[in-house]
């Protein structure tokens, strides 16, 4: 390392050149192919049996989850002004680009109303012309409070609200179109009529596009108040510009060759320069507190004897954290997931140009600017820090087994709290409660049916099957059952309200008649009059052509886990019933999707932590040559995962995309403490040979960068407690707490059981 330090400082100013022309090469690779991926179905592994089958289901039934948007009269909706507006919304979305059909956009207005004639079955719209009597808006209203398919789900019960459903092509929501619609919305607004605009294209959309555009507001404001901190703690200004060029000059060139390569940036992605903040700092205090400490004990020494002293002694450790940081990451590949993949990936690359930036630009600034000359008052390395520092250590070691006994405890306590840890599918709970999203999708859930859909497809191979009374009646109860045991679901639409619907009218509106007929024949028989009668194709959202298919979906008022799966497990309790009736039950659709994908977060994260653990302790145990000290430095990194999701289950914190990355978070940070401790005690023991005196030293020199460390990141990272955006929110507080955990850990339980061991002073050498 000596002989490259010498090359580095010989031909510094081409150095810097080079990296200048590196990064604005970078820059320019950002700007020209800068690319932001907000579709969420991208984020699915499409090879994923769950999602194949949903994918094909999507496309035979046209599932596609609506575009909300309510109408609110405080002194009902039966009114010429209110239905002018419904006619004319309705009308001016249908003429929009990312509607592909006219039947796509459901309201009042379009919707088919199943009535019974002397003539047979009659299907016609609520209204087409604005109705100008109240006589007429009277029977208008007698028809939808008749019509179990309409009321509650296009109109409310308490009659002052209605809805619009628009379903828009795929991958076409963008937050252009978002504004469209809401513009387009609002311009309806006034004369006491209140407009919301809900549904989950809306909310995972924006969660996608808010998510960079919350980190990219929030980074500036890490970045400012970490360089502060990192003047305070390191009183040098030149030594803070440098650090923070490190973490900068890493994010652009990460950023640089991912957005090159042709990959964009999907919300996982902007958590990146995040993560080389709290790595690349780490390495950049190290090195300059190793600096500082030399450049007091030696001052005759000269500049480059410094730089190259630094770069020597702080080239393994630094090369260590790296490496094992890098492998940290890389455990994610683990995962089916694909944005979480590329986070891995090209997190752990940007940690590699960091340390490399660490061991060049550091150097060759350092050259070119000099010495920074520390604003410290003391004349020696024994300052007040150093002395307190030393004595921490000798009380450690006398207090052991208190340390042991409190850190069991610890452990004990936040391991039970592990095992409340819960996933979260909802997008929604990711805003905060009074962003207008929330608001919105809250007064459609108490007015409607729900916002959110699973679809439950009954799949068959005899034709015919779902004109059948039996399973038409067994579909029946199943729809009735899971709304009735679930609170959280509001309804549900299948081939079953059809079919009750008709038979119904048919026999002189009479309620007794809302049901399945016993006789599969007359089942037919409304089904051919259905088609005869003009019926929209809603039918076909519904069965398919041979009726050996049919979809069952049902509407929730609430899109969190717990809802959708306790939904889940009321339906399998019919899965025995169906397959009597040679009948199979699977599931479709974007809220069945999420939840599996959730799941698949979780299984990933189990794996990569798995991974993660066993990779590196055999990199640490090859690095040090001791398997003792590979499971020693591992210690602050197991204490770290614990506590940090023992505090989720605790606090209530759902596991969802964001937090499910802090074990790789947990793994990167606590390695980097662990190792530039055990590197320190080795070079003191070996060099020494005084193991008190060892402890001492090695508590004095990197137990003052690792709490430099610690200071600079936990205060900067608690800035992203001030987002708008409830993951950053969490995941800076969690970065916050796994870094003072992994300092307290390497300090105290680690530091005395390298102590214990008596590695290095039970050899003559």
């Amino acid at each position: 390392m000596k002989k490259f330090t010498h090359i580095v400082l010989k031909n510094y100013r081409l150095i810097l050149v080079l990296i200048v022309l590196g990064t604005l090469a970078n820059l320019y690779s950002i700007k020209q192919n800068f690319a932001l991926e907000t579709d969420l179905e991208t984020y699915m592994p499409k090879s994923h049996p769950a999602f194949i089958f949903s994918d094909k289901a999507e496309e035979q039934f046209d599932i596609r989850d609506a575009i909300l948007i309510a109408f609110s009269d405080s002194s009902g909706i039966y009114n010429e002004s209110t239905f002018k507006k419904i006619k004319a919304l309705t009308k001016a979305i249908q003429k929009l680009e990312v509607v592909e059909d006219r039947d796509d956009v459901l309201s009042l207005y379009t919707a088919d109303n199943i009535k019974g004639e002397d003539s047979g079955l009659e299907i016609e719209p609520f209204f087409k012309r604005i109705p100008k009597t109240e006589t007429h808006f009277s029977q208008i209203a007698a028809n939808v409070r008749s019509n179990e398919m309409v009321y509650k789900r296009l109109v409310s019960e308490d009659e002052k609200s209605t809805l619009i459903f628009t379903k828009i092509k795929d991958n076409s929501f963008s937050e252009e179109l978002y504004e469209e619609i809401l513009t387009l919305a609002n311009s309806y607004k006034g004369d006491g009529l209140e407009v919301y605009v809900a549904g989950q294209p809306i909310v995972e959309g924006t969660m996608a596009i808010l998510m960079p555009k919350d980190m990219k507001k929030m980074f500036p404001l890490v970045l400012l108040l970490i360089f502060i901190v990192l003047f305070v703690v390191l009183k040098s200004f030149k030594a803070s510009v440098i650090s923070m060029l490190v973490v900068i000059l890493s994010s652009i060139w990460t950023f640089g060759l991912m957005l090159g390569v042709g990959i964009p940036i999907y919300a996982p992605s902007s958590l990146i320069p995040v993560m080389l903040i709290a790595i690349g700092v780490a390495d950049a205090i190290h090195m300059f507190s190793h600096l500082q400490l030399q450049n007091k004990l030696h001052k005759n020494w000269s500049k480059e004897a410094l730089i190259v002293n630094m770069n020597t002694e702080m080239f393994s450790p630094v090369l260590m954290t790296s490496v094992t940081t890098a492998v940290g990451f890389l455990s994610l590949l683990s995962s089916d997931i694909i944005p979480i993949k590329y986070f891995a990936a090209f997190t752990a690359f940007g940690v590699i140009i960091a340390m490399v930036f660490s061991f060049v630009l550091i150097p060759a600034a350092l050259n070119l600017v000099g010495i920074p000359k520390s604003k410290a008052t003391a004349k020696t390395a024994d300052t007040k820090f150093s002395i307190k520092s030393k004595r921490l250590a000798l009380r450690l070691v006398t207090y052991k087994k208190s340390v042991f006994a409190v850190t069991v405890i610890v452990l004990l306590f936040f391991g039970f709290g592990m095992s409340k840890v819960w996933i979260n599918s909802s997008f929604l709970a990711r805003f905060p409660d009074s962003n207008p999203l929330v608001t919105t999708d809250a007064f459609v859930n108490e007015h409607f049916l729900g916002t959110t859909t699973i679809n439950v497809i009954l799949e068959s191979d005899e034709p015919g099957k779902f004109k059948t009374a039996e399973v038409l009646n067994l579909l029946d109860d199943l729809a009735m059952d899971v709304v009735r045991d679930n609170d959280n679901v509001g309804g549900s639409i299948s081939l079953v309200d059809f079919i009750k619907r008709m038979n119904k009218v048919l026999n002189e509106d009479r309620e007794t008649f809302y049901t399945i007929p016993e006789d599969s024949d007359l089942i037919a028989q409304y089904i051919l009059l259905y088609e005869m009668s003009g019926g929209s194709d809603k039918l076909w959202e519904v069965v398919n052509e041979d009726f050996t298919t049919a979809n069952l979906q049902i509407q929730l008022k609430n899109d969190n886990s717990k809802s959708l799966n306790a939904t889940l497990n009321s339906v399998e309790l019919y899965r025995s019933k169906f397959e009597e009736l040679d009948v199979n039950i699977n599931f479709a659709g974007s809220g069945y999707k999420v939840l599996v994908f959730n799941d698949l977060i979780l299984q990933g994260q189990i794996r990569s932590l798995l991974y993660s653990f066993l990779i590196v302790i055999v990199l640490l145990t090859l690095m040090f040559r001791s398997i003792k000290l590979g499971l020693i430095a591992t210690i602050p990194i197991f204490i770290t995962t614990v506590i940090s999701f023992g505090v989720l289950g605790w606090l209530n914190i759902p596991l969802e995309t964001t937090t499910a990355l802090i074990s790789s978070i947990a793994i990167g940070i606590g390695i980097d403490y662990a190792v530039h401790f055990i590197d320190r005690y080795k070079i003191e023991a070996l060099k020494h040979k005084d193991k008190s005196f060892a402890i001492q030293e090695t508590m004095a020199h990197s137990g003052r960068a690792i709490s430099f460390n610690a200071i600079v990141v936990v205060i900067g990272f608690l800035v992203l407690t001030l987002s708008a955006f409830k993951p950053n929110i969490a995941l800076g507080a969690l970065i916050s707490l796994n870094m003072f955990t992994s300092f307290i850990a390497t300090i105290t339980i680690m530091f005395i059981v390298l102590y214990a061991s008596n590695l290095f002073f039970n050899k003559k050498k």
